[in-house]
Order: C-alpha cells, then structure tokens, then sequence
C-alpha cells in the first residue's frame, strides 16, 4: 500500500464525484461506511475521509481501496490529506452516558425493544439530543443524532440485555453500565433521564462556551450534562452581589468557607468582593429549581475546582474536612489557619462564577 499514489488532484476528482452522486451513494459504491471522527473539510462541507482516499486511489490509476484496505487508519489518513495541504477535522460524537440513560429509558418504556426510527418517540429523541449542552455543533459529524442513529443506539442497548442471547453490536462501552443500572434501579433511573430531558429542553439555543472547570474529558462521564447545567446556573450575575450582601449583613468575611482564603487580604484592592458561588447541592438531586441564598456556598477558585473535580461530587463540609487534615502539626494536631495567608489559586482562576 503506498499512501504516496494518492495526489491532490485525485482528491479534489473524489471531492467531486462525492458531490455528484451524494454521500449515501458515493458510500455504497466505493465499499466504505461512514466516517466515526476523521473528516475532510472543503469549504466548510464535510466529507468521510477514508472513503476519499480510497476513491482517489483509484483515481490516480492503481485502482481503489476498499474499506478492508484501510482497516483502523483513521489517522494515518489523516495525515495523508493534510500533507496534500486540505484541512482535516476531528469530530467526537461518541454517545455519552447522559444520552446513554435518555435512549435506554425510551428504551424501556418500549418495553425493552428496539424503537425504529420512524417512530414519533424516536423523532422527539433525536430533536432533544440537538441540544448544545453536550456536543458543540462545531464537533458533530454529518448526520448527527438522527432518528436513525436513535434507532441504532437503542438496538445497541437491547442488545447489551443480559440472557437475550443476542450478539453485542458496536456500542458504547457504557451501553451495559446504563443498561444494568435501569434494570437494578429502574425508577431512580427514570427520574434521572427525566431531569436530563427537562435540562436539555430549556438550554438555550446557542452553542455554550464553559469556563475552565476541569470539563476536558468530563462530557462523556456520568453527569457531564448536569455538571454544564450546573455551571450555567452558577454564572446567573445576580446571586453572588446577593450572597456577598447577605454574608455582609451577617457579620461574615468574604472568605472562602472552605479554606479561609480572602482574596482581598492578599491582592488588595484588586480582591476586594471577589469570590465564587457554588451551588451546594447538586443540579441532578434538585432539578431545575429556583436558587435561595442558603443554597449557595462562598467559595475560592482552587475549592471550587475541588469540588468539581470528579463524580460524585463532595460537599462543602467533605471538602472542609478533607482540606483541615491535611492541615495537621507535627503530631496531628489541626493546624492554625490564618485566612490572610492561605496559598493563593495554584493557577490562574477560571471565569469568575456567579
């Protein structure tokens, strides 16, 4: 096999012919299904990348290649085109466990069959999983969550059914994770995939930037939905004036309640007020609900990352435990903390919260 047959111009021919015929077509007839991450990009269409090259093998006189021929190179592909100077994109739309959770309970309701996908419920999924509180449209590959990739999804999880004798499809490795948990805990399960339906049903319609939270990787993990719902609703601007006049009212420092650290009595001027608000307990436990000034915790951003680091995620009081032992003397004993001098964020805050 020599990658180095393939010119730019037998390209640009499959570019073409792609056009001419369509992508389902163009598919069929080269041998090739459609592409998971890898695609060319021309002109802000997209086009499966493997299937390209393989065209334009052809083309360039020594006959295609076939799926078979490039089995796993995906990136070596890749490769090849933008060193023929085209732009390659890499598009992650890897089913994560919160879309997971929402196909396995319609799922479910179909009394654990598969939904085809001209069935209304089917529709409704796909239009739900448009939402831009997961995938960033810029990462979706052609067909994105369609009602025939529903379909497909749920034939994955009926098949990950224990005792059905059934072969495993190519699914997602959390297929039989969600897949046991509806059938260990159905109605806890049913009241998660509701939640995760009402969040993604009032996100808005624009693509959400996330602040630096630790999110990288964390979409795909169990939560990631409610994690971005969270933030969301952390960053309202009216509840930290609110929370910082009500600590005021109290006679409280506008200090973190986990570490003592006080930006002001570090930076000055500079922190004077600053400080973010998180959200003690979970979106996933309460539900879209309206915020009351108890539920929020002042908190520094090094806490805060803390806090939201990993799934599950600790409370305010598990973090103040966790953060004063290991704040002992020589003999165990609780160190003093003077929330002047604590250690300021190891990093640069992320965007302020709240």
């Amino acid at each position: 096999m020599a990658y180095n047959d393939v010119t730019r111009v037998a390209v640009l021919a499959a570019v073409a012919e792609f056009d001419r015929v369509g992508r389902g077509e163009f598919l069929r007839a080269a041998g090739f299904g459609r592409a998971k991450h890898y695609f060319l990009d021309i002109e802000g269409r997209l086009y499966d990348s493997k299937a390209i090259v393989g065209h334009a093998h052809g083309v360039s006189g020594d006959g295609p290649w076939r799926s078979k021929d490039l089995l796993g190179a995906e990136r070596t592909v890749a490769a090849l085109l933008r060193a023929l100077g085209f732009t390659v994109r890499f598009l992650d739309a890897d089913w994560t466990w919160d879309e997971i959770v929402l196909a396995c309970a319609l799922v479910e309701a179909n009394r654990w069959r598969t939904v085809a996908q001209e069935d209304s419920r089917a529709i409704e999924l796909s239009r739900l999983l448009q939402s831009t509180a997961i995938h960033p449209l810029e990462m979706r590959p052609p067909g994105f969550r369609n009602p025939a990739g529903v379909e497909r999804k749920t034939g994955d999880l009926v098949s990950r059914l224990p005792r059905t004798g059934r072969k495993h499809t190519n699914g997602n490795h959390l297929d039989k994770k969600v897949v046991q948990a509806f059938l260990d805990q159905p109605d806890e399960m049913r009241a998660k995939a509701e939640v995760i339906a009402t969040v993604l049903r009032e996100w808005p319609g624009e693509p959400e930037v996330i602040p630096d939270v630790d999110l990288e990787g964390y979409a795909g993990k169990e939560g990631g939905v409610f994690l971005r719902a969270h933030l969301r609703r952390e960053r309202d601007p009216s509840l930290k004036p609110r929370k910082i006049a009500q600590a005021k009212k109290d006679g409280a420092a506008i200090a973190c309640e986990v570490c003592g650290f006080d930006f002001s009595r570090t930076y000055g001027e500079r922190g004077h007020d600053y400080i973010e608000c998180h959200h003690r307990v979970p979106l996933h436990v309460t539900g879209p609900v309206d915020t009351a000034l108890p539920d929020l915790a002042l908190l520094c951003s090094n806490c805060h990352r803390m806090i939201h680091r990993s799934a599950p995620w600790l409370t305010v009081e598990d973090l103040r435990e966790l953060v004063m032992g290991n704040r002992t003397g020589p003999r165990g004993s609780p160190a003093t903390v003077d929330q002047g001098s604590c250690s300021p964020p190891a990093s640069a805050p992320c965007e302020e919260v709240g």
